[in-house]
């Protein structure tokens, strides 16, 4: 399973999202992810956009195996529901 988290510096739900994903690969051995800046690596909204196939409006955004998740609270769910997240 691989992750992609795209966010940007001075963001707090795209540090936490981070968090989780570390907390993820640490118990799992199915879990890897990473960490895009998008201001950093030159990503637009748009692009964003294109990818999930809807508005997104904010970061984080996160993919689980090119699926569009959502942001920060999504993710968590997410990672509470089908990974075991918290257990």
């Amino acid at each position: 399973m691989f992750t992609v988290i795209f966010g940007r510096e001075g963001c707090p739900f795209c540090v936490r999202a981070k968090e989780v994903a570390e907390r993820l690969t640490q118990e799992r051995d199915d879990f890897n992810f990473r960490y895009v800046d998008i201001v950093k690596e030159g990503v637009s909204k748009a692009d964003l956009e294109k990818s999930a196939g809807k508005p997104c409006p904010t970061v984080p955004q996160i993919f689980i195996d090119q699926a569009h998740i959502g942001g920060f609270t999504e993710f968590e769910a997410y990672a509470k529901a089908n990974l075991g997240l918290y257990q």
